[in-house]
């Protein structure tokens, strides 16, 4: 059966045309507002979640995670495992775009396409995959090189674009660094549509009148705000120009609990806090010295830094408490969390003294620190804490921070030593972080995508299809903490803290957080 884009582009448009019109009269408007705007409105282009968090509001997967984090069907109906080749899904039937376009296994392949492509910066969720096959308009099937379990999971946020529209609009591929048609505008099939956007300054949806799902929230009209400046965002919360504005400073959290017409939404995102390393550089690029060596190369340089950054007092002070410290690069929630590692090696600045000296660092050195100043809350501040610690023990690190709109083309290009990156696992599971941050970077297999600093151990690179492939929950957890004992061993990283979710609104908006720290549009009601 083949399904005519055009005529259902037309009366599509059409519908909506009327259902808006009628709707004007009772409308409802939410001004909500981030302390980031997303990068794009490509949902292949930026593998971040102020993007992706964003855009789920748009567009929309196969599978997407309802209110308690757990799979369910968007786009696919249903989808069962192909013995160990694979997984086949079930689209949904009568699914149009937001140009009124039909839906059809033609755009899924079309988008695992475009994802998968050298351009995506997501390419790295289809590693496992060996084919995509269309059986017919409704019936796809995703083969794997492998056995993968965790298929299904880890497609949640795999966003399907309309094939024609991407490519009458010169958009085939993502523009990660640089702009088409699809970085502005947007044709999902999500419950929200785009109505007009100015980067970094508003960004306007409307409710999607031809959705298919049911629209919880009474919003007709959402519009977004980016407010770097924490004080200018709870000013506006106060004076009634925003009706949600997440995060807010950890220090105003009392004030506005005490404030009647407000409240305070608090909880503990997915996301772990740590600082990466330049592991693939022969030299530092940003020290003061004259120097053609790295000593962050040496394990016990690394160690070094880990035990001279007082994680407590950070989380105590800078973080106020709410911040929970973590020794792995997922927190104890997560599946795969390393039971036996969970300890942290102590604060001790004079064991970081001591193993400098042993390194050949006995005066210490400087280097670059990079940090985001509006990703993470309080990032610049935990920043600074940090350099200031460092420098207890005789290192100086030059901090250099900026909005995140930049900071993610800098650590592209290594221009860092040192660089401060947050990771919450897109499938609630250690693979995913053991496959962004720690595989060794492989573009040809999709792996290591945003291991900045090119860490590379070779066990971990065989461990990594074990722990995909294997169904024995004793036996997977097995090798998953043999991963994290490398990790912890290697001082790949240095894991801190687990950042808490900080959100506040109006006491009139009713809404639901997720632990990914989405913020989903069709669930917020204004009463």
């Amino acid at each position: 059966m083949v399904i005519h884009k055009t005529l259902g582009r037309q009366l599509g448009m059409t519908s909506m045309a009327l259902c808006l019109t009628a709707s004007i009269a009772s409308a409802e408007t939410f001004n909500w507002a981030g302390s980031t705007d997303p990068q794009t409105m490509d949902p292949h282009a930026v593998n971040s979640a102020p993007v992706l968090g964003f855009l789920n509001n748009i567009y929309e997967g196969l599978v997407r995670r309802n209110k308690g984090m757990k799979v369910e069907g968007s786009l696919a109906e249903s989808w069962e495992a192909l013995g160990s080749d694979g997984w086949r899904f079930h689209l949904r039937q009568g699914v149009t775009f937001h140009d009124g376009s039909a839906f059809t296994a033609e755009d899924v392949m079309f988008s695992y396409e475009r994802a998968s492509s050298e351009e995506s910066d997501v390419r790295s969720w289809f590693a496992p995959v060996s084919e995509v096959v269309v059986q017919d308009d409704y019936t796809i099937d995703f083969l794997t090189k492998a056995p993968n379990p965790l298929f299904p999971d880890s497609i949640a946020n795999f966003m399907i674009m309309d094939k024609d529209w991407s490519e009458a609009n010169e958009s085939a591929r993502p523009a990660r660094d640089a702009e088409n048609t699809a970085t502005r505008t947007t044709n999902g099939t999500g419950a929200f549509t785009l109505q007009s956007r100015n980067p970094g300054v508003r960004t306007v949806l409307a409710p999607n009148a031809n959705w298919w799902d049911d629209l919880e929230s009474n919003i007709t009209e959402a519009v977004f705000t980016p407010i770097g400046e924490a004080s200018t965002g709870m000013a506006a919360l106060l004076s009634g120009e925003i009706d949600f504005i997440a995060p807010i400073p950890l220090q105003d959290v009392p004030r506005l609990k005490g404030t009647p017409g407000f409240k305070v939404l608090e909880g503990v995102e997915a996301r772990v806090l740590m600082f990466g390393f330049g592991h693939d550089s022969d030299a530092l690029k940003y020290s003061d010295e004259t120097t053609d060596t790295n000593p962050f190369l040496d394990a016990r340089v690394r160690q070094a830094i880990y035990q001279a950054i007082n994680v407590d007092a950070l989380t105590s002070r800078v973080m106020r408490g709410t911040a929970e410290p973590v020794s792995q690069l997922v927190s104890k929630e997560m599946r795969g969390f390393s039971t036996g590692l969970a300890d942290r090696l102590p604060f001790d600045p004079d064991a970081s003294i001591a193993l400098l000296a042993e390194a050949g660092y006995p005066d210490g050195f400087s280097f670059g620190l990079m940090c985001p100043n509006d990703r993470y809350i309080n990032d610049e501040a935990i920043c600074r804490a940090t350099a200031a610690m460092l420098a207890q023990i005789g290192v100086d690190a030059k901090l250099t921070s900026m909005p995140v709109r930049n900071y993610w083309p800098e650590l592209r290009e290594d221009n860092f030593d040192m660089y401060l990156l947050g990771w919450s696992p897109g499938t609630f599971d250690a693979e995913h972080p053991l496959r962004f941050l720690a595989s060794t970077p492989n573009a040809e297999k999709k792996l290591g995508s945003w291991n900045f600093g090119g860490f590379s151990n070779a066990r971990v690179d065989e461990l990594l299809p074990l722990i995909q492939t294997e169904v024995d929950d004793t036996v997977r957890q097995a090798l998953i903490d043999e991963a994290h004992k490398i990790i912890q061993d290697e001082v790949a990283y240095v894991p801190m803290y687990v950042q808490p979710l900080i959100w506040a609104m109006k006491e009139n908006i009713n809404l639901t957080q997720r632990t990914d720290n989405f913020f989903i549009l069709r669930w917020v009601t204004v009463n």
